[in-house]
């Protein structure tokens, strides 16, 4: 996992994935179409990795935008690394694929540079995002992760994902794939919240050891809350010049002692199904 002078890092399958990346999660106070602006923006500001996911109900908006990019000459299709996410509803080996192909009829690509399980617990599946019992209660699904991931396995051997992973899996869900029986491809990357007052310390060990990069979300704190009145486009200009930035400098052993005793397990989210779903730990407890 070595980072290379254009700024990727190459994953444990050979791929290399970019070292920062642009979120296109939108909250339901602003209109999806909002997406689209802005990962154009973030396209001509340099941005190179996109990230979205089947329950953002974003994919339509950022599929629009890259071939808009590719269009005006601005990039072509290689030189974006596009992640995607399978939903909980899907975890079902025979549905995998389905929510894979429907993301890509979206979006109007051919292949995903990267696919992950969006997370480790299982939902019922049919049209509801997030299907509620009359206990107010999601309904979860008892699926076998074993067999999901043979399915987002047979994914990547069909050329429809370069790379696979997941996200939000603790250890215990690591160490559930990489013991399976006949392992084709282990995970490239646990994508997590982490940031100052949730450093992922255990787990970043744990992957590091293992070979898969843990990547991070949630980096500079949340979006989902307003911020100085500006528009999207002025926050993320700002924020991409401050990123930018973050190359020019190393920080001292010292420094980094300083943030980590920022850590303070918290979250910026609200994993309401670990509440109702005891028996589902949050992504940072082991």
């Amino acid at each position: 996992m070595a980072l290379s002078k254009d700024r990727g890092i190459t994953m444990n399958d050979g791929n290399k994935i970019p070292i920062l990346g642009f979120g296109t999660y939108t909250p339901d106070t602003v209109p999806k179409s909002k997406c689209e602006e802005a990962t154009k923006i973030a396209i001509e500001f340099g941005f190179r990795l996109i990230d979205s996911a089947y329950v953002y109900q974003t994919e339509e908006h950022v599929g629009r935008a890259v071939r808009a990019k590719i269009a005006d000459g601005t990039i072509k299709r290689e030189d974006i690394f596009y992640t995607g996410k399978l939903w909980c509803t899907f975890h079902r080996p025979e549905l995998v694929r389905k929510c894979l192909e429907e993301s890509l009829k979206k979006l109007q690509f051919d292949y995903m540079d990267l696919f992950l399980i969006h997370h480790p617990y299982s939902m019922k599946p049919g049209p509801d995002l997030f299907p509620m019992g009359e206990d107010k209660k999601l309904i979860i699904d008892n699926v076998d992760l074993h067999q999901t991931w043979e399915a987002m396995e047979a994914c990547k051997d069909a050329g429809l994902v370069r790379s696979i992973g997941v996200s939000n899996f603790t250890r215990k869900h690591l160490e559930l794939i990489l013991n399976k029986p006949g392992l084709k491809y282990k995970p490239v990357i646990n994508q997590v919240e982490c940031h100052p007052y949730r450093n992922q310390s255990k787990l970043l060990a744990f992957c590091k050891s293992n070979d898969i990069i843990l990547e991070g979300y949630c980096v500079l704190g949340s979006q989902r809350d307003p911020k100085c009145g500006k528009t999207s486009g002025l926050k993320l200009l700002k924020e991409g010049i401050e990123l930018w930035k973050a190359f020019t400098f190393q920080l001292s052993e010292e420094d980094m002692k300083s943030i980590d005793g920022l850590h303070k397990n918290m979250s910026y989210l609200k994993w309401d199904v670990y509440a109702n779903h005891p028996q589902y730990y949050p992504p940072d407890v082991e």
